[in-house]
């Protein structure tokens, strides 16, 4: 049996190393691994401190997927302190880092295990709407703008649509929004702007994605056009590094713009493309940040399976 209320010494290598130095994920995943400790016992030992804690997100927080940030999540932290036998303070002082890659000096990008997650959650989450993978409609132009608020934080997104029916019965379109990490879905809003109204909405809480239906209040024949427009308003989470959007299907023209708060001007912005989560991110390009709008932009003329994002670094 563990005992928590003793705090074993300190081993060199690994663990010694991560504490002093972090980031946090690779601190807790040592010590972790130093206790030999599945997750489904470190979870156990926490509901015996009084704290509630999924093995999924024990999971990110190791992988670097998700950082610990709400109050229960912090009280979650200082008990695998004890659990764990670590000094008092050892892992909550690495929380006031940022993660980082190793040797880069940027924040942390979403993990291939992040998105993978994400995607099973969205599965799950369509099953129980009934909306089936294929929506029936082609993207013909899609243009989004990203709104990071003062605290540097996702405040808002909105969404312009122009899409074909490829089949006929066509009736609404699922809004896919996943926040960043510490963010609460619940607290998210799914407004209906254009052309359609807000129908159901399902969220899960763990990985941050929230789905809501957009019903067109017409069926569309196969070869109809429709234009819509809709937004998200999130800002529950801390700090926004990136932005992007996956595509599972060739399409029209994508543009996406982040618009920042003057108050919180970001000292570099870089455009990148995947070709999947698993694939290493690659067409780099640098985006200056124009004046007076705050705003940065890409444009991809013809859509492609895979994945086009945005990423910035903020001033330390």
């Amino acid at each position: 049996m563990l005992h928590a209320t003793q705090h074993a010494d300190l081993p060199g290598g690994e663990l010694d190393s991560a504490l002093r130095g972090g980031p946090f994920h690779v601190a807790l995943r040592a010590a972790i691994a130093a206790r030999g400790l599945p997750l489904q016992r470190v979870q156990h030992h926490l509901s015996r401190h009084g704290v509630k804690v999924g093995v999924t997100s024990l999971s990110y927080w190791q992988q670097g997927a998700r950082r610990p940030q709400r109050p229960e999540s912090l009280r979650a932290v200082r008990a695998l302190e004890e659990i764990l036998q670590l000094p008092d303070e050892s892992l909550i002082r690495l929380l006031a880092e940022p993660d980082r890659h190793p040797g880069s000096g940027r924040g942390s990008a979403r993990s291939y295990r992040s998105l993978v997650e994400a995607s099973a959650v969205l599965d799950r989450l369509r099953a129980e709407l009934g909306r089936p993978a294929d929506g029936g409609l082609h993207t013909l132009g899609h243009h989004e703008c990203v709104r990071i608020g003062a605290r540097r934080e996702l405040a808002a997104r909105e969404a312009h649509h122009i899409v074909r029916a490829h089949r006929d019965g066509v009736d609404g379109f699922l809004v896919v929004h996943q926040g960043d990490p510490g963010c609460a879905p619940r607290d998210m809003r799914v407004r209906a702007l254009e052309n359609c109204r807000t129908g159901r909405v399902r969220f899960d809480q763990e990985t941050g994605v929230l789905v809501a239906e957009l019903l067109f209040g017409t069926r569309l024949r196969a070869g109809d056009t429709f234009l819509f427009r809709y937004a998200v308003e999130d800002g529950t989470a801390e700090t926004a590094r990136e932005y992007l959007r996956g595509f599972d299907a060739p399409g029209g023209q994508y543009a996406l713009q982040v618009r920042f708060d003057a108050a919180a001007l970001p000292v570099r912005c870089h455009r990148f493309t995947q070709h999947s989560p698993a694939a290493p991110r690659g067409g780099r390009h640098e985006l200056p940040v124009t004046a007076p709008h705050h705003c940065v932009h890409v444009v991809e003329p013809r859509i492609r399976p895979g994945i086009v994002g945005i990423a910035w670094d903020w001033q330390r």
